[in-house]
């Protein structure tokens, strides 16, 4: 579904991303691990159209997305969280929702209450007033509303309290399991290799590492590295 090949990103004369390629299959999760600085939100900016690559090709579903606008990456199906909890802060639960209908202009406002509970009892509440992990699950259904057939996540757990990562990874292997695939970019590695099916390890902006979820959670340089063993 997402091909990334020999990908390179460059701040100025620093190069972030060194030439990084993986994939993701259609129905999986797969998560990219490793330190603050490895590069794994600048590849998710590069994949969805946010930062332009200094060379290498990322293709979605066959289409060459490289240069590609973040909006009309979107409209093929790629959908992505960005860290930060991103929303409309002044505007209510159910606006931001209605936003992130916009190219589809699908209104089916249902589909995520029924996976987000908690943003039902909250829809006419303004978004800036939710806790963390409400707003978190604000950004995540606003993704979902474009019916995406892929969505990228960017550290959904970062700032939140345990009990609430919890939920938070349990909504993810939810919408995976309605059909989307997911793309996680997650420092808490122990809870994205317990719901991913295969992972990708970058260090200083390569791969160093790649394999099945269940491997990497057992081999002992990652334990060390990422895992706290």
């Amino acid at each position: 579904m997402l091909k990334v090949t020999d990908l390179k990103v460059s701040y100025g004369a620093i190069t972030a991303v060194k030439g990084v390629s993986f994939h993701v299959n259609e129905g999986e999760i797969v998560s990219l691990i490793g330190a603050n600085g490895a590069g794994k939100t600048t590849i998710m900016h590069a994949v969805s159209g946010l930062l332009k690559a200094a060379s290498g090709q990322c293709e979605f579903m066959g289409n060459n997305i490289s240069a590609m606008p973040p909006h009309k990456i979107t409209a093929l199906g790629l959908a992505q969280v960005p860290e930060g909890r991103r929303i409309f802060a002044k505007m209510t639960v159910q606006e931001n929702l209605s936003m992130g209908a916009y190219l589809t202009r699908s209104k089916d406002y249902q589909r995520i209450y029924e996976l987000f509970p908690r943003l039902y009892e909250r829809r006419k509440q303004l978004a800036g007033t939710l806790s963390g992990g409400e707003q978190q699950m604000l950004a995540m259904g606003r993704a979902l509303m474009s019916h995406p057939k892929m969505l990228l996540l960017d550290e959904p757990s970062m700032g939140l309290a345990p009990i609430l990562v919890k939920d938070i990874f349990r909504i993810i292997r939810e919408c995976n399991e309605t059909g989307v695939t997911i793309l996680l970019v997650e420092q808490n590695a122990n809870m994205a290799l317990s719901i991913s099916d295969r992972a990708y390890v970058l260090e200083t902006g390569l791969v160093a590492l790649e394999g099945s979820a269940k491997d990497l959670i057992s081999n002992d340089d990652v334990k060390k590295a990422y895992l706290g063993a």
